[in-house]
């Protein structure tokens, strides 16, 4: 059994409250579930930052790394979002 763990770093610019920021990441995190990952979010001191680790569990160590990309580039075509950096790992 793999594991992969995506961490993605992001910058949201135009979220100017709490309110938009949760709109934004939960719109975003809903769209991320039709992969079939555990999506988590972790906050952070400022409305404009966010970190978001996308898990998933196969047996097929090519199928984690193809649904992990697919995450990353669903979340880089999201236009109210920017990445500032992410990671990916296998377990």
């Amino acid at each position: 059994m793999v594991v992969g763990v995506l961490s993605v770093e992001l910058h949201l610019p135009e979220a100017d409250s709490l309110k938009s920021r949760r709109f934004v990441l939960k719109s975003l995190k809903d769209r991320l579930r039709k992969f079939n990952v555990s999506v988590a979010e972790e906050g952070g001191d400022l409305w404009q930052r966010a970190a978001l680790y996308v898990a998933c569990v196969s047996q097929d160590g090519k199928q984690v790394n193809v649904v992990l990309e697919n995450v990353k580039n669903t979340i880089e075509k999201e236009t109210q979002v920017e990445i500032l950096g992410y990671s990916m790992e296998m377990l």
